[in-house]
């Protein structure tokens, strides 16, 4: 039925007169949901036992603190004095469990004096609750992405340094070395590094690290490896294969004459899709002792038109190939192991919505260790989003060529303006504690399911 004009419009021109009262209002209703999910993963008592080592008595305890940082990037905010616009919201401090919040010197100084076995205790926490989750799955393999990323700072923090910046040149920084597990677009583990490293800069006792916790943890599940140029060597590829892991890593071919070429000289090429050919070899560079599977590939793209253009005469578009080459010991197909390869772009999804959505990139205290935490702070606030919607919802998908996620996860800013910024008001009516939102018809079928069904899952030991 069509609106009448005069029940849609309405005069507003009237400025409202401003009036504080003391009242339960919240502006982050969606946090009741994240509340339960704590509830369930058990995670409060879990993060006492990450900083159990240090002395008690403290008002504000690391692990209150801390989970205060989590709850903090999951509502958006960046800096630590952002705390300040939330202080007097009731259902933060219920999800804390505190009739007041710590103020930003207290945080700050947590951050400060963050130990090396506090930290080494979160990350055991990052990996064990994501080992939880791909021990439900029942997955016959995992897909493990190794990749870093440049964190920048104008501070002179511990453990910053000039290095290659690609965006902020001469800037200090962080660069941290990240593991993600492709099926669930989650972080394993990450190790922390200088700005002045190269990439390979520990990665081969670190990818030995992640997958020996995997075995660990999942014992008999095959484990499948992703890696960009920058970590190939002889001494990875070796490791790799004879650790018994099935592995696909870029080469860089412009090292080598050999292959470039092959390349050149090649004259029939086998179609692996629309616009991709493909030859492969088996080869070795000269320093290596073992040949492995190469896969030459080559990809049909448009290219771009640098010159002026006239725009009204005809300009057809040049095609020409970017090419690459793959070292693997996959025994797959050359089409199904470059669609594997391929996928490992999905990773830099995941760190891209780290750096927007968790504040990856900011670095709020001088301490490297204090650092560390605040980022395990965000690594964890990403986790629990991806957990929140695996336990709500089934998988979308089953296992690609790609390895693409599992299931179609929402982007964390996107559950931020969804659920999370609702307005809401905490009453008591008759004693029963009750959260009363505005009547959206959209939120109205949404909130309530999400809560129900996570009311019906068991809670973690």
């Amino acid at each position: 039925m069509k609106p009448r004009r005069s029940d849609v419009r309405r005069q507003a021109h009237a400025v409202p007169e401003l009036k504080f009262e003391n009242q339960a209002l919240t502006s982050f209703s969606g946090l009741v949901l994240f509340q339960q999910l704590f509830a369930l993963l058990n995670l409060a008592a879990r993060l006492r036992m990450c900083f159990r080592h240090l002395a008690g008595g403290k008002v504000f305890g690391p692990a209150t603190i801390f989970l205060q940082l989590v709850v903090h990037l999951l509502l958006g905010f960046r800096e630590l004095r952002d705390s300040r616009a939330y202080r007097d919201d009731p259902l933060v401090k219920r999800i804390l469990g505190l009739g007041r919040l710590p103020d930003v010197s207290t945080v700050s100084r947590m951050l400060r004096n963050a130990d090396a076995k506090s930290v080494e205790n979160l990350r055991r926490l990052l990996r064990e609750m994501l080992f939880e989750r791909l021990a439900t799955l029942e997955l016959p393999r995992v897909t493990l992405d190794f990749d870093g990323s440049v964190q920048s700072t104008r501070r002179h923090a511990e453990g910053t340094a000039v290095g290659y910046n690609k965006k902020r040149t001469g800037a200090r920084s962080y660069y941290p070395l990240f593991c993600t597990i492709a099926q669930t677009a989650q972080v394993l583990d990450l190790l922390h590094r200088s700005g002045n490293v190269h990439d390979s800069n520990g990665v081969q006792e670190f990818i030995r690290a992640c997958v020996a916790a995997v075995r660990k943890a999942l014992p008999g599940i095959a484990i499948e490896v992703r890696l960009d140029s920058a970590f190939f060597s002889d001494a990875i590829v070796t490791a790799l294969h004879d650790a018994g892991i099935e592995f696909t890593l870029s080469v860089p071919f412009e090292r080598f004459a050999e292959l470039k070429r092959w390349i050149e000289q090649r004259r029939r090429w086998r179609r692996a899709g629309k616009d991709v050919s493909y030859f492969q070899a088996d080869w070795k560079p000269k320093a290596w002792d073992r040949r492995f599977r190469f896969l030459f590939v080559r990809t049909r793209a448009l290219r771009q038109h640098k010159e002026p253009i006239q725009l009204d005469l005809f300009i057809p578009h040049e095609t020409g190939y970017d090419f690459k080459v793959i070292v693997t010991n996959k025994t797959l197909g050359a089409r199904h192991a470059v669609a594997f390869h391929e996928g490992r772009g999905s990773q830099e999804g995941i760190l891209g919505e780290l750096k927007s959505h968790c504040q990856m990139g900011y670095v709020p205290v001088r301490r490297r260790l204090g650092n560390q935490s605040y980022l395990l702070a965000g690594l964890l606030a990403q986790n629990l989003t991806r957990e929140l919607q695996m336990m709500s919802t089934p998988p979308a998908r089953h296992t690609t060529p790609g390895r693409a996620a599992l299931w179609a996860f929402e982007k964390l800013d996107t559950l931020r303006n969804s659920l999370l910024h609702r307005a809401g008001r905490l009453t008591r009516p008759q004693g029963a504690l009750t959260l009363t939102l505005n009547a959206n018809a959209w939120l109205q079928h949404q909130f309530p399911g999400l809560l129900q069904t996570l009311r019906t899952l068991r809670p973690a030991a």
